[in-house]
């Protein structure tokens, strides 16, 4: 059996194809890096620390004093949380009120912790 010139060209082709995805495939992250702070479960740990600390306090704190008391708690993890600063802080927040349409500032969400 002889095959023609453009019958080996598709084999060498589909061969090379295959070998190319694969590379590609290999150099795609797979797995969650430990200091990956962007995962929804890194952000549920976040709010969570950040609730604790609002309900340490008597009045509600503004944003400065809380991103400060939130860098000195406990349970931050400042090598996980590499990327936090006062903007991310924000973030986190008005995400909070966007999922709970009736708070809109940090003193709602204080007042709302401390009825609990």
């Amino acid at each position: 059996m002889k095959l023609d010139v453009s019958t080996w060209m598709m084999i060498f082709f589909i061969l090379f194809l295959i070998l190319s995805i694969w590379k590609v495939y290999k150099f795609l992250p797979t797995r969650v890096l430990k200091d990956d702070d962007t995962t929804e479960e890194s952000h549920e740990e976040l709010k969570a620390i950040v609730f604790d600390v609002l309900k340490n306090f008597k009045k509600a704190p503004d944003l400065n004093e809380l991103h400060t008391k939130v860098r000195e708690h406990n349970d931050f993890d400042s090598e996980h949380f590499w990327r936090f600063n006062q903007n991310k802080l924000n973030q986190l927040l008005n995400k909070h009120y966007i999922e709970n349409k009736h708070l809109c500032c940090i003193e709602d969400i204080h007042k709302e912790l401390h009825e609990k």
